[in-house]
C-alpha cells in the first residue's frame, strides 16, 4: 500500500474507498443475479405448485374444494414458521424497514429462503396475498449476509440491502426503473451516487437474469385500442381521487383486521377463523383467489363477460350486474388479503394494490362511460388505476408509475399515470400520514426518514449509550461516607439508592462543595437530606429523538437512566452528541 501512496501520490485513505466502491460494485452484480435467479425461482415453484394444488377441478365444476384449501396453506404456513423458522415473516417490506431503520441492514440469515417457502405454501393455497414483498425481503436477506460476509460498515450494508430489494423486484416483475425506485422511494435509501449506482447494477442485474431465463414477455402484455387523449385528463385526475378512496378503504381495513385478529390469544383460533374466512370469500369470488393477476389480465383486456360465470351468480351480461360484482370484488379482496395475514399468512400486497387498481380502474371507467356524450378507454382507466391504488397505499406514486409502465411494457400512458398516481397519493395524505408499511413501524418510533439528522438519531439506541461510571450510595448514608464514595468517583455525581437499587435521586458535589471539609458535620447529615430527585428521567428503551428533546428542553448534561424504578446508569450529552456525529459522518460519507 505505501508503494501505491508513493507512485500515486494520492493518500491511502483515497486508494482504500475506491478500492471499497469496486468491491460494492462486484457485491452487486452478485446480489442482483442472486436476487433475479430468486425471483425467477419462486415464481416457477408458485406456478407448478397451484397446478398441482388445483389438478383434477377448477371453479367452474369442483370449487367447493376451494373452501378447505386456504385453511390447509395458512396451517401448513403456521407450522413452518412455527417449528421451522421460529420467527415471525409476515410484512416483508415492513421486516426490511426495521432492519434499516433499527439492526443497520442486518436481517437474519433464515430469510434468504424462509419467506418464499411460506408465500407458496400461503398463496397457491388460496391466500390472497402476493409474492413480491417475500421475494423483496429474500432480497434485502441476500444483501445483508453478503454484506455482512465481506465486513462493510454499516452504511454500506443499508446499500446492499437495498441493491438486493431492487435485484430480486427487478427480477419477479422485470422492472429494473421501477424496482430501483422503489428502494429511494419506500426503504428511503439515500439519493446519492454511492448508493444510487450499486441499486442500479442489482435492478438490471435481476431484471436481465429474468428475460433470460424467462423470455422478453411482461407481465400485462396489453394492446392498447386507444392512445392516450388529453381530452380524458380530467377523468384520470377524478380517478386518482377514486383510487386515493379506494386506498384509503385498504389501509384502514388491513389495519382494523389486523387488530381483531390480534386479540386472539391461541394462532389456532386465527388459522381457523382466518381459513374459514377466506375459504367462504373465494368460493363465492374465485377471482380472489391468490395473487388474481390472470382474473386481472381478463378484466383488462376486455373480457368482463366473463365476471358473472366466475362466481356464484347466475349469467350475466348487464351493466349493472357487472358493476355490483367489481364493487363486491374490491371490497371483499381486501377483507380476504388483510385476513390472510393476520392468521399467519405470509405475502405481500404489491399484488392485492395492483389488483384493487385494476378492478377499481375498470369499475371508475364503466361508471362514467354511463354518462351521455362521455367515453373513456377501459383499458388504459384499468391499467392507471393500478398506479393509482399503489401510490395511495404504499405512498408511493413514482413506484406505481415506473411499474406500471414497465410491465405493461408501455410509456404511452405516462402522462395519465402520472395524473393519476399524483392525486391518488394527495387523497390519501389529507387522511393518513403513513403508508401500510410505515404506519406501524412510526406508531413504534422505528422508522428512519430521508431526513438525515432524524435517520441518525433513530438508529441510535440508549442502551448503547449507558455510561456506568457513576458512583452509588445508599440514601441511609451520612455524609461521611458520602465524602468517601467522591473520593472514588470519576465524576462530580453520586447516584443514591436504596437496598433493593431503587433510584431516589442525585447529588452534585458542587452542591455540598461548603461542607465536605467540615468533618464534624460528617455523623450528622444525612444522604437522603442532600439529595434531590432529577427531571427528567429515561427510559433505556426509549426513542433518542426523545432522550434529545429532553436534553434540548432541560439544558442538563446528564440524565439518569431507569427501569421500573431500578438506577442504571447515566447518558450524557457528551457522549450522546458524539456517538450522532460519528455516525452522521459515516452515513454522510460519499
Amino acid at each position: 500500500m505505501d508503494i501505491y501512496h508513493k507512485i500515486l501520490k494520492k493518500p491511502i485513505t483515497s486508494i482504500h474507498n475506491r478500492q471499497l466502491r469496486i468491491e460494492v460494485l462486484l457485491l452487486s452484480v452478485v446480489i442482483g443475479i442472486w436476487g433475479g435467479l430468486s425471483a425467477v425461482l419462486l415464481k416457477n415453484i408458485a406456478y407448478y405448485t397451484h397446478q398441482w394444488v388445483t389438478r383434477g377441478f377448477d371453479f367452474g365444476t369442483g370449487y367447493y374444494f376451494y373452501l378447505g384449501l386456504p385453511l390447509i396453506g395458512l396451517t401448513l404456513t403456521v407450522l413452518f414458521t412455527s417449528y421451522v423458522v421460529k420467527s415471525k415473516l409476515s410484512h416483508g417490506v415492513s421486516l426490511v424497514l426495521h432492519a434499516i431503520s433499527k439492526r443497520f441492514g442486518k436481517i437474519r440469515s433464515h430469510n434468504l429462503y424462509s419467506s418464499m417457502v411460506a408465500s407458496v405454501f400461503t398463496i397457491t393455497f388460496g391466500g390472497s396475498m402476493g409474492f413480491e414483498a417475500p421475494i423483496v425481503l429474500t432480497g434485502g436477506a441476500i444483501g445483508s449476509f453478503l454484506g455482512r460476509k465481506f465486513h462493510m460498515n454499516r452504511k454500506t450494508i443499508i446499500i446492499l440491502v437495498g441493491a438486493g430489494t431492487s435485484g430480486a423486484l427487478a427480477g419477479i416483475f422485470k422492472a429494473p426503473i421501477a424496482a430501483t425506485v422503489f428502494s429511494l422511494e419506500i426503504l428511503m435509501i439515500d439519493l446519492t451516487m454511492t448508493s444510487l449506482i450499486p441499486i442500479l447494477i442489482s435492478a438490471v442485474t435481476g431484471a436481465t437474469m429474468a428475460y433470460f431465463l424467462m423470455g422478453n414477455g411482461v407481465l400485462f402484455s396489453i394492446h392498447l385500442d386507444q392512445m392516450y387523449d388529453v381530452n380524458n385528463l380530467p377523468f384520470y385526475a377524478l380517478l386518482g381521487i377514486f383510487t386515493g378512496f379506494v386506498s384509503l378503504y385498504f389501509n384502514r381495513t388491513t389495519f382494523l383486521i389486523e387488530d381483531l385478529m390480534g386479540k386472539l390469544k391461541r394462532q389456532s383460533d386465527k388459522i381457523l377463523i382466518g381459513g374459514i374466512t377466506i375459504g367462504v370469500i373465494i368460493f363465492v369470488f374465485p377471482s380472489i383467489y391468490g395473487e388474481g393477476y390472470e382474473f386481472l389480465r381478463q378484466l383488462i383486456s376486455g373480457q368482463g363477460g366473463n365476471l358473472i360465470n366466475q362466481s356464484i351468480f347466475q349469467p350475466s351480461e348487464r351493466i349493472s350486474h357487472i358493476l355490483i360484482l367489481l364493487l363486491l370484488i374490491i371490497i371483499f379482496k381486501v377483507i380476504a388479503m388483510a385476513t390472510t395475514g393476520a392468521s399467519g399468512g405470509v405475502g405481500g400486497i404489491f399484488a392485492p394494490s395492483l389488483f384493487m387498481g385494476g378492478v377499481s380502474g375498470v369499475f371508475f371507467a364503466k361508471v362514467i362511460n354511463l354518462l351521455p356524450f362521455v367515453t373513456v378507454p377501459e383499458k388504459n382507466m384499468g391499467l392507471v388505476g393500478m398506479a393509482g391504488v399503489m401510490a395511495g397505499v404504499m405512498h408511493a406514486p413514482l413506484t406505481g408509475i415506473f411499474l406500471v409502465a414497465e410491465f405493461t411494457g408501455s410509456y404511452q400512458l405516462f402522462a395519465p399515470l402520472i395524473f393519476t398516481a399524483i392525486f391518488s397519493y394527495l387523497t390519501i395524505s389529507l387522511c393518513e400520514t403513513h403508508s401500510i408499511y410505515t404506519k406501524r413501524l412510526a406508531e413504534k418510533g422505528e422508522l428512519t426518514t430521508h431526513h438525515k439528522d432524524k435517520a441518525v438519531l433513530q438508529m441510535m439506541r440508549v442502551s448503547n449509550l449507558i455510561e456506568t461510571n457513576v458512583q452509588t450510595i445508599n440514601k441511609n448514608a451520612n455524609l461521611g461516607d458520602l465524602v468517601q464514595v467522591l473520593t472514588n468517583s470519576e465524576r462530580n455525581i453520586v447516584a443514591v439508592v436504596d437496598d433493593q437499587n431503587n433510584f431516589q435521586g442525585i447529588i452534585f458535589m458542587n452542591d455540598i462543595r461548603n461542607i465536605i471539609f467540615k468533618p464534624e458535620l460528617y455523623n450528622t447529615i444525612r444522604v437522603d437530606e442532600l439529595m434531590y430527585m432529577p427531571e427528567p428521567l429515561v427510559n433505556p428503551n426509549e426513542t433518542m429523538e426523545d432522550v434529545a428533546k429532553k436534553f434540548q428542553d432541560t439544558g442538563n448534561y446528564n440524565l439518569p437512566v431507569i427501569k421500573d424504578g431500578k438506577y442504571i446508569g447515566f447518558v450524557s450529552r457528551a457522549r450522546v452528541f458524539s456517538q450522532y456525529r460519528k455516525l452522521l459522518r459515516e452515513f454522510s460519507d460519499e
